[in-house]
């Protein structure tokens, strides 16, 4: 068998392609970022042709960097942005539309029809724009004829995963796998299909659907003839690839967004705190493993804000030296409600604000609230997470790109008042998808073995006094307030 296993993380922002070892060492990688397309106020909108020429460039990158070729892969798996909507002709595999990432707002009229406890009953998620099924009615809805193409399966559905599969594969396979299909808002959380009831409420013709598939297991060769044996949605990959495979176990992704998950094994648990019922993953013919997830829309892209829409920053890195600066916020809180607010408030009417603004404040200091915005929001998840569960974090593993950034680590355990736990490979999402893809081909042979690969690489201790986090978390609350009822 080939010595490697290579994994496509198609993020928010960007594509990488990582290869790993047997030991989940990192051998490789080539990233590219791809542009964010924002026609209006609400809208963010990607090109699906543009990502697939970049998951191409990045396989031929990593494996050049690498000294590799494609035989030398055992197989490959797919992580991906989740809920990101793209529609493409069967005939000519080109997209019909823009692709409606997660982000976007433009449903939020279209939520009020909708009845928020079938919903999730069904699906374990509330009524959101979040997800992929009033984005997919949209642009059904807007163009007839797309609408009657779409009825005689023509015109086919996918979030990214679909998308990629059906380019790696040479248009021979339509298929998604239960995670990324539970964000959909279509598929029945308990019979692991499309639900016609559901469907039929968010008119979606089920023609234009694909084939729902396990996590794990065949789903083909890509043309270089490696065994395509994995797709799972980017969260629940690093999840997998935090090695959390108990219930009780725990992680939070820092990326575009924030996404923190708690495995609850294979029964789903019913939030009542503000959290989704997710499936985790699910290998062939084995039951699905189910998770409570706490979403948080703006994280990095916060950072990404101050960057590319104000100018204070040169890059995201800056981050970090440029809050150092000064040495708290004076009183300043960034609440970044760009796509409203996620888990635990799921408020679409939030937008961003600043406040405790006054002349002696600078951009140091506004640097310095976005990081603890980053960290509040996780807070608030986590928080919450602990009250459906009944289970308090003593640590939280972390990973994803802000994990770089050691004072937002700093602060993420100051906030908390628990450790903070960085892993060697902080790119858990890549990781993730080549375990469940190698353990797919029998290029690892358990979970356990996968465990045994995991190495800390630093960990953060709370060094806030409590009455600083008490006081803290009672003015981000009060900033939370000041967002609400905007739109």
């Amino acid at each position: 068998m080939a010595d490697f296993v290579g994994a496509i993380d198609q993020g928010t922002t960007s594509t990488r392609f990582m290869i790993f070892d047997r030991a989940g060492t990192e051998i490789g990688r080539s990233q590219i970022e791809h542009r964010q397309i924002l026609p209006a106020a609400g809208w963010v909108e990607h090109d699906a042709r543009e990502i697939w020429e970049n998951v191409r460039k990045t396989v031929d990158g990593a494996l050049a960097n690498a000294g590799l070729v494609t035989a030398d892969l055992a197989a490959i798996g797919i992580a991906n942005q989740r809920e990101t909507v793209v529609l493409w002709d069967r005939t000519t595999g080109e997209p019909v539309a823009p692709a409606i990432v997660w982000q976007d707002t433009r449903t939020a009229a279209d939520l009020k029809e909708l009845d928020a406890e079938l919903l999730r009953e069904r699906t374990g998620l509330p009524p959101a724009t979040y997800f992929s099924a009033t984005k997919a009615r949209w642009l059904l809805d807007r163009d007839p004829e797309l609408r009657k193409r779409a009825e005689r399966g023509d015109v086919l559905f996918g979030t990214m995963d679909s998308w990629l599969i059906w380019n790696l594969t040479g248009g021979e396979l339509h298929a998604t796998d239960v995670t990324n299909a539970s964000r959909t808002q279509l598929m029945n959380l308990t019979t692991l299909d499309w639900d016609p009831v559901l469907t039929e409420i968010f008119d979606i013709p089920r023609a234009m659907l694909p084939e729902i598939r396990s996590s794990a297991g065949t789903y083909g060769v890509t043309s270089s003839n490696v065994p395509l044996a994995a797709a799972i949605g980017d969260q629940q990959a690093a999840l997998f690839g935090q090695t959390c495979f108990e219930p009780g176990d725990a992680k939070c992704t820092y990326g575009t967004g924030n996404f923190v998950l708690l495995n609850t094994g294979t029964t789903p648990v019913r939030s009542t705190h503000g959290l989704l019922t997710t499936v985790a993953y699910q290998f062939e013919s084995q039951l699905p493993v189910y998770a409570l997830e706490g979403s948080v829309a703006a994280t990095g892209s916060a950072i990404q804000w101050l960057r590319d829409q104000l100018g204070i920053l040169e890059s995201a890195a800056d981050s970090e030296t440029f809050a150092a600066r000064v040495d708290d916020t004076a009183g300043v809180y960034f609440v970044p409600a760009f796509s409203g607010l996620f888990a635990p408030y799921w408020r679409p009417d939030a937008r961003a604000a600043i406040v405790g603004l006054s002349r002696f404040h600078n951009a140091a200091h506004l640097t310095r609230a976005a990081l603890e915005a980053i960290c509040y929001q996780t807070r608030d998840v986590v928080a919450a997470m602990a009250q459906d569960s009944g289970t308090e974090l003593d640590c939280l593993q972390v990973d994803g790109g802000v994990t770089a950034n050691a004072l937002c680590m700093q602060l993420q355990a100051d906030i908390l008042g628990v450790p903070v736990s960085r892993p060697a490979v902080a790119e858990t999402t890549a990781l993730g998808a080549a375990y469940a893809a190698g353990l797919a081909v029998g290029f690892w042979k358990s979970e356990e073995e996968l465990r045994a690969n995991r190495r800390e690489d630093r960990q953060w201790s709370p060094a806030w006094t409590g009455q600083r986090r008490t006081e803290g978390i009672a003015r981000w609350k009060a900033a939370v307030n000041r967002t609400l009822d905007w739109v």
